[in-house]
């Protein structure tokens, strides 16, 4: 008794300092902090003045990612991210003059390799040679390459933290200096995303290669999750895996990223974002002086294509030697509909916590399940979206078992709606998620970049605060009617081998 009234303490603790934290971070007293300014190109920079340390977290988000890429190009924008590590012009090379030319010959003799193998019937001896010519220059130019210079010299000057990621809507780099190191951030910050040089190109590819083979092709949850994707997507490029078909990455060249590349970073295209110990007028001085050469281009092409309508379910199974799984995606809507706020708090009620309906019904009243989640927002949220569930069933628990429960909990809360309880404790745990994601550096400066590039205004960090207290028990139940329905939903499972060795036996 006395430890779980130690524990409910503890719990109405956090919600009151995390009240007290998001009363004290509010819009009007983080406008304070926050300098903006745009350059005559269009690049956009985000600045929180934030003087708890002398150090500061550097972001460029670029607002393209992998919905962007042309059909047959797919894992473009996976590419160039890793391509942005690897120098510039004046980094990473002993003689770019004696480079360039090799590069640019490296490229054109692997099309030509590539193409020949592609022929109805390939002459076998001419691949060979063009082939073993492709080598020859990959290893000339390999002469010229000072390897990871780029990182090394963040890393002599205090950096931590250098990484990136791509995702379907947006790549993202990032990283953190000592305060009096951040002059060198736009240096080597602006001369990569104005010179960027696409060295040791197709020994990355085989990088990526292995990346994929060990985060989706050997892992069979990552083999349902592409699936999934490409079932549940017909037309919108949410379909396509981030990392790419392996066919694409194989025909991909430098001439197609660099043509990404061209189209897509663009200074319009891209919002810097500045947190930490800085001065908000010398942060612009730089910006002006070293971003400012950035020559202004066209805009970015918009993403047109939208998904159709589903008019019956899709389902599949994948038999494999791993743990069950149960996946359920509903078409939804993107993070500007007003839907998506309603549709944020009924994934909380379901799966947010111990209290939650899935986890108390299924993990600890039922104990069928290890594990159940359910969120909005996959695998994206700037465009039309999916409402995910997800249950990894108890040993000797069937899948028809699990999705018979989690049926029945949404169909409960289609038919009954949820409580003001459940509906405050959701919009309690979203401002809690506020908190913690504004709780660094780092955590301020990828949140207010990606409101201010996909949404237009870094302010709704905290204005979708205030839609969210809006949100009624009626809305929840409301958008539980409109989208989780059958008609609109894509199942995948994975079934183990011997699961199905016994079902076939037993017919």
């Amino acid at each position: 008794m006395k430890k779980m009234q130690l524990t409910m303490l503890m719990v109405l603790l956090f919600i009151v300092a995390s009240s007290a934290t998001v009363t004290a971070q509010d819009l009007s007293s983080f406008e304070k902090k926050v300098t903006t300014f745009t350059l005559d190109n269009g690049l956009r920079f985000i600045i929180i003045k934030r003087d708890v340390a002398p150090v500061a977290s550097f972001v460029s988000f670029v607002n393209a990612g992998s919905v962007n890429e042309p059909l047959g190009k797919s894992g473009e924008a996976h590419v160039f991210e890793h391509m942005a590590f690897k120098g510039t012009q004046t980094i990473g090379t002993t003689d770019w003059e004696k480079e360039k030319p090799v590069l640019a010959e490296e490229d054109r003799a692997y099309e030509k390799w590539f193409r020949s193998t592609l022929q109805p019937q390939p002459d076998s001896a001419k691949s060979k040679q063009e082939w073993s010519r492709f080598k020859e220059l990959e290893a000339e130019a390999k002469t010229y390459v000072k390897n990871n210079e780029f990182s090394q010299i963040i890393d002599r000057n205090g950096g931590v933290g250098m990484n990136a990621s791509t995702g379907s809507d947006q790549t993202i780099f990032y990283y953190s200096l000592p305060e009096n190191r951040a002059e060198l951030w736009f240096s080597t910050e602006s001369d990569r995303f104005m010179h960027p040089v696409f060295r040791e190109f197709y020994k990355e590819k085989d990088v990526i290669m292995e990346e994929r083979r060990m985060r989706t092709d050997s892992r069979p949850l990552g083999r349902l999750i592409e699936e999934f994707l490409s079932v549940a997507y017909t037309a919108s490029p949410y379909g396509t895996p981030v990392i790419g078909w392996p066919s694409d990455i194989k025909s991909t060249t430098i001439a197609d990223v660099q043509d990404f590349y061209n189209k897509y970073y663009v200074p319009a295209n891209i919002v810097m974002a500045i947190a930490g110990d800085v001065d908000p007028a010398q942060m612009k001085k730089w910006a002006e002086e070293y971003f400012g050469r950035m020559p202004k281009k066209p805009d970015a092409p918009l993403m047109t294509i939208r998904e159709p309508e589903q008019y019956g379910e899709r389902r599949f199974v994948i038999h494999e030697n791993s743990q069950p799984w149960y996946l359920a995606g509903y078409h939804t809507v993107s993070a500007e509909n007003p839907d998506a706020k309603p549709l944020q708090l009924l994934a909380s009620i379901l799966s947010d916590g111990r209290t939650s309906r899935l986890y108390k019904n299924m993990v600890e009243d039922k104990q069928v399940a290890l594990n159940v989640g359910a969120f909005n927002g996959f695998p994206g949220d700037k465009y039309q979206s999916m409402f995910l569930t997800y249950v990894v069933p108890n040993q000797g628990v069937s899948i028809d078992t699990v999705e018979a429960i989690m049926d029945q909990e949404i169909e409960n809360i289609k038919e009954h709606g949820v409580t003001r309880a459940e509906l405050d404790r959701a919009i309690t745990n979203a401002r809690a998620s506020l908190v913690r994601s504004l709780n660094s550096n780092m955590g301020m400066a990828l949140a207010l970049a990606q409101a201010q590039a996909q949404r237009g205004d870094w302010r709704t960090v905290f204005t979708d605060l205030d839609a969210l207290e809006k949100v009624t028990s009626a809305d929840i139940q409301r958008v539980a009617q409109k989208y989780l329905v059958t008609s609109n939903r894509t199942v995948g499972i994975i079934e183990p081998k011997q699961n199905a060795a016994a079902t076939a036996g037993a017919n």
